[in-house]
Formats: C-alpha cells, sequence, structure tokens
C-alpha cells in the first residue's frame, strides 16, 4: 500500500475551497493532459454523498477507466471516494479541509495499491507514487489558481 499526504494553503474561504474540489468541471481542466473526461454518473458540476463518477483518461500510455463513489462528505470539513472499479487493487482519496484565519488548509491523503504482488508493489515504489503525486500538484495548482481569483464558476 503506498500513501500520499499533500497539502496545499490556498488564500480563499474553505466553503468556496471545497466547493471547486468537487467539481468535475474543474477536475477534467486540471487534468487536460492525460484527456480525462467523465462519461458515467455524475459528469459535471460538484460531486455529492453517494454519487460515482467514472473517468476515463490515458495514462501510462492507455486509456483506462476508474470508478470512484464519494462515500463520506461533511461539509466543508472533508469528503472521502474510493474506487468501485479500475486499475487499482484498492484506492482511496480523502480530502480534508481546514480553515486558518483567512487561509483555507486543504490535505489530501491517498492510498491506493496496486495489483500483481510483489510486481506491483516495485511498481508502485520506483513509478506510481511519484507519478500520482505529480497529477495531484497539478490538480491542486488550478484549485489554488480559481479559488485565490474568486472562480467559484468554473
Amino acid at each position: 500500500m503506498s500513501t500520499i499526504h499533500l497539502t496545499t494553503i490556498i488564500k480563499s474561504d474553505i466553503h468556496n475551497v471545497y466547493d471547486l474540489s468537487r467539481d468535475i468541471d474543474l477536475h477534467q481542466k486540471s487534468t487536460s493532459k492525460t484527456n480525462e473526461k467523465a462519461i458515467a454518473g455524475r459528469t459535471s458540476g460538484m460531486i455529492e454523498l453517494n454519487e460515482t463518477v467514472t473517468w476515463r483518461a490515458k495514462h501510462l500510455g492507455f486509456y483506462q477507466t476508474h470508478t470512484s463513489k464519494i462515500v463520506d462528505m461533511k461539509k466543508p470539513y472533508q469528503f472521502t471516494d474510493v474506487m468501485l472499479k479500475g486499475r487499482f487493487k484498492s484506492f482511496k482519496h480523502q480530502h480534508i479541509f481546514r480553515e486558518d484565519g483567512k487561509n483555507t488548509i486543504m490535505t489530501d491523503i491517498l492510498e491506493f495499491e496496486s495489483p500483481f504482488g510483489i510486481i506491483g508493489q516495485l511498481f508502485n515504489y520506483f513509478f506510481l507514487k511519484n507519478y500520482m503525486k505529480k497529477f495531484l500538484v497539478k490538480r491542486n495548482e488550478m484549485i489554488k489558481n480559481a479559488a485565490e481569483n474568486n472562480k467559484i464558476n468554473t
């Protein structure tokens, strides 16, 4: 199992940051390099508790699909999505938000495991963990930019 902890400080209201983090349209803009598109379930707007989204994207040279579901949500402090269907053996992403003065501290905790036993573990260690971290950093930069420039509607 690999775990990524990522903290992003955003000069914006917690409600704004929370909503931007759930925005399917903004997510698609932030993942334009992988041509990520929501193709089933919630395909636009803000995802809510118990909703699913199926993404189609080109990662590592192959088109893949990944279906996740929002399994826990406490507005505007956190939400958690888990993979229902996809290439990972397991995948859980916690999105946590807290206020700090005029800033919002956004924390991502991403836990994932590749299939294929020891080969999957080695792939996680040598490549996939770094790849996933860069993917999250890019996404968070887009959220930060939108929030700090008061672009609530993407």
